[in-house]
């Protein structure tokens, strides 16, 4: 069973480091000064568990631009289980639910391979290509037609 809950214990947000550390800085060779920033006390956290197991995690705050969804990480052995889509359904039922106001734009930066995961829920790329810590993203926007209806 998978469950995904905003974090409130710092064990939790302990674990959510963690996995963070194994999916980007270990698999993905993002320098760990790159991996955690100004934001970490900022952001709204979330840890996804499998039965009871740490899996995944995931974040978003406020921008200039809008909302930011980012750092969605899940552990190699829980990918292809559902874990990636509960984690972005929840942090987007948070956004809509914290953000009662209209919000002038909900986006994320993809790596390429997680593009069809976000396209999923309705994120569009815009812009062209680059390049964040070495891996190849495309800017993502969920057009306001996607947002449930009030």
């Amino acid at each position: 069973m998978i469950t995904v809950l905003p974090i409130t214990d710092p064990a939790d947000l302990d674990a959510a480091f963690l996995i963070r550390r194994r999916v980007f800085v270990e698999e993905q060779n993002v320098p760990a000064e790159d991996e955690y920033d100004e934001f970490e006390t900022t952001s709204l956290h979330f840890l996804a568990r499998v039965d009871g197991a740490p899996a995944g995690t995931a974040r978003w705050r406020r921008t200039s631009k809008g909302v930011k969804m980012e750092r969605f990480a899940v552990l190699s052995e829980f990918r292809g289980a559902g874990v990636g889509k509960a984690l972005v359904q929840t942090v987007l039922d948070s956004v809509f639910s914290q953000l009662p106001e209209p919000v002038e734009s909900i986006y994320l930066h993809a790596q390429v391979t997680a593009m069809p995961l976000y396209a999923g829920f309705g994120f569009v790329p815009t812009g062209p290509q680059f390049d964040e810590c070495g891996i190849t993203h495309y800017k993502m926007i969920l057009p306001a037609s996607a947002y449930p209806k009030q």
